[in-house]
């Protein structure tokens, strides 16, 4: 791309433009909204229309004459081939967590300059660390610098998609029952208000979800929580009357989107508000003038613990995934050895056939990310996704790396398996053996009750590590139900812990090591896991995990001299219970696929 004619190039200038008429050195673009959701409306997708970076996590500065993102490993290969030409540099971080961006902004803007930022979209947490960082650099901050408006004209609306309810069987817990676990909490805290933000924490709370960003069920409000009422924040038009009366009748009152600020600007002055400092912008906060409580929002601790209902039900929609699993590879490798067929299988078709495949299973609802199909080179950007620009098509030899997920009304489900294409070499078999035994050694751990999860993110690296291998994401995130695919508190990563990502009965979280190969392969074998009680000792009580995962893990690639005979018989062990599982669910093609695939070893 021309750098003096990249459209992202002309757009950097406008902000640049803004700056000198609003007297700024720099501007900070984080990728968040006013819930600091993960996925965004196109309404806050600024930094990607500005910088043409598509990542979904990474932050956008712009200097008078710098432009930056920053990103990490996930991103690099990607960042770098989409900001070539834009006139936007790559920042490598080292994890997504990084405050590098603050850090740079205290060294490039000079002492006496300001800076700018959207203060509706920064994360409380976030802006107290921009805030003493620039302090200290003796840099000003201004936070009500809306970049976006002042330089994108055709700029999205709110979305207008309407919510609905998510009803029992699947939500076996009323939203009464929810709020009382909340109010209780309140009590705990001395509260009497508490504002949420998130808006997988209000979905979960009301039993309601929505369409307002891609693959989670979820719509943009906000709620305030007091003894006796609710108040949910949400965009005119986008709850029916019906619904409303529902609400009602569990003493919530649905009010504009617009006036969640004023609300709290308005609460009287005996108040005391519980708010998550992790889960609630900075714009909010600052319209907050009574007593402020901070704790971990009741509603993120309780949704991450599903209950023996809610578990049966992600077990049902496991299995159902599970068969839309053995239908596409069914196909799949019948089509790849079908020499007559004319058209090529691309990565466009794998996600094109995977998806039909579970759009034909009861209870699904859609996808819940972008599936990533990545064969070869491609893998080893673990979050790729093939466009029809840029794809590549499946033939000669590698491995195929197969990452997806659906949203069903029992459940929200993620797995990613890796498939040998042609003849695959020992190094081949050596790296997937090894992110094998990761996966195997966690999925086999006992651990106490309340053990802090990023503890446990060494089990897996452990068999890499021992061979100087190593991966750049976490190991494993939470999962919600039918809700986020990525969900806290837990998190199995290298995050430094704290107490509210203890490990709970209930919680559901994925186990993926990887191992990327730049410019040649990547692996990643995941599974989503549930802890479940295993033994209690005059030590305390111990938890184990319950694979929820129902689908073959590829044999054809192991190399067997590198495992034990322990890890080989929990392999025999699980496809002997996906071949119990799935058997009835499929027939034909799909189920004499799933018989070979499950063959012990």
């Amino acid at each position: 791309m021309d750098t003096r004619t990249s459209p992202y190039r002309l757009r950097i200038e406008k902000v640049r433009d803004a700056l000198r008429r609003h007297g700024l050195a720099a501007v900070l673009v984080p990728s968040s909204d006013p819930h600091l959701s993960e996925y965004l409306p196109a309404r806050w997708q600024g930094r990607q229309w500005l910088s043409g970076f598509t990542g979904s996590m990474g932050t956008l500065v712009v200097t008078l004459d710098t432009a930056a993102v920053f990103a990490d490993s996930r991103y690099w290969v990607q960042a770098e081939a989409e900001l070539a030409g834009t006139g936007t540099e790559l920042v490598k971080i080292p994890t997504g967590n990084s405050m590098a961006h603050v850090e740079w902004l205290a060294r490039h803007v000079p002492a006496g300059a300001t800076v700018g930022v959207d203060g509706s979209v920064l994360g409380l947490a976030a802006a107290q660390q921009l805030q003493t960082a620039l302090t200290a650099a003796r840099v000003n901050l201004r936070t009500d610098f809306d970049a976006l408006a002042e330089v994108w004209p055709e700029r999205p609306g709110l979305p207008d998609a309407a919510v609905y309810e998510h009803r029992a069987p699947e939500a076996p817990l009323p939203r009464a029952a929810k709020l009382a676990q909340v109010r209780a909490a309140m009590a705990q805290h001395g509260a009497t208000h508490h504002f949420i933000s998130t808006v997988d924490d209000i979905a979960w709370l009301f039993n309601l979800r929505g369409a307002d960003v891609s693959f989670n069920p979820v719509f943009l409000a906000h709620a305030l929580v007091d003894a006796r009422g609710v108040t949910l924040f949400v965009a005119d038009g986008k709850v029916a009357p019906a619904l409303q009366a529902a609400l009602a009748g569990d003493g919530v009152r649905v009010a504009p989107y617009a006036a969640a600020t004023t609300a709290l600007a308005a609460l009287p002055g005996e108040a005391v508000l519980l708010i998550d400092p992790k889960r609630v912008t900075f714009g909010a906060r600052s319209a907050v003038k009574v007593r402020v409580v901070e704790a971990i929002n009741p509603s993120t601790l309780a949704k991450s613990r599903k209950t023996d209902a809610e578990a049966a039900h992600v077990r049902a929609a496991m299995a159902q995934d599970g068969a839309a699993m053995c239908e596409f590879y069914a196909w799949f490798e019948a089509a790849l050895a079908d020499g007559t067929r004319s058209e090529p299988i691309t990565e466009l078709t794998i996600d094109e056939q995977l998806s039909a495949a579970r759009a034909r299973r009861p209870g699904f609802v859609g996808l819940s990310f972008n599936t990533i199909a990545a064969f070869n080179p491609n893998g080893a950007m673990p979050h790729y996704h093939a466009t029809p620009e840029s794809h590549a098509t499946i033939e000669g030899h590698g491995l195929l790396l197969i990452d997806s997920g659906g949203q069903y009304l029992g459940g929200t489900t993620d797995i990613t398996r890796v498939w040998p294409i042609g003849t695959i070499t020992a190094e081949h078999r050596r790296d997937y053996t090894l992110v094998l035994k990761g996966t195997l050694a966690l999925s086999r751990t006992r651990f106490p009750r309340g053990t802090l999860s990023p503890m446990l993110d060494a089990i897996a690296r452990a068999p890499l590590w021992a061979e100087g291998l190593e991966y750049g994401h976490g190991t494993g995130h939470g999962v919600g139900y039918f809700l986020n695919v990525h969900e806290g508190p837990q998190s199995i990563s290298k995050a430094i812990p704290d107490a509210t990502m203890a490990m709970e009965p209930g919680m559901i979280t994925s186990i993926e090591p990887g191992l990327y190969r730049p410019g040649r392969w990547g692996i990643r074998i995941e599974n989503l896991v549930l802890n479940v009680p295993a033994v209690t000792t005059e030590f305390g009580e111990f938890l184990e995990f319950e694979t929820l995962t129902l689908c073959p893990i590829d044999t054809r690639c192991i190399d067997r001299t590198l495992l034990r005979a322990d890890e080989i018989d929990w392999l025999n062990a699980y496809h002997a219970t996906v071949r119990e599982r799935l058997a009835p669910l499929v027939d034909g093609a799909a189920l004499a696929w799933l018989t070979t695939r499950t063959e012990p070893i």
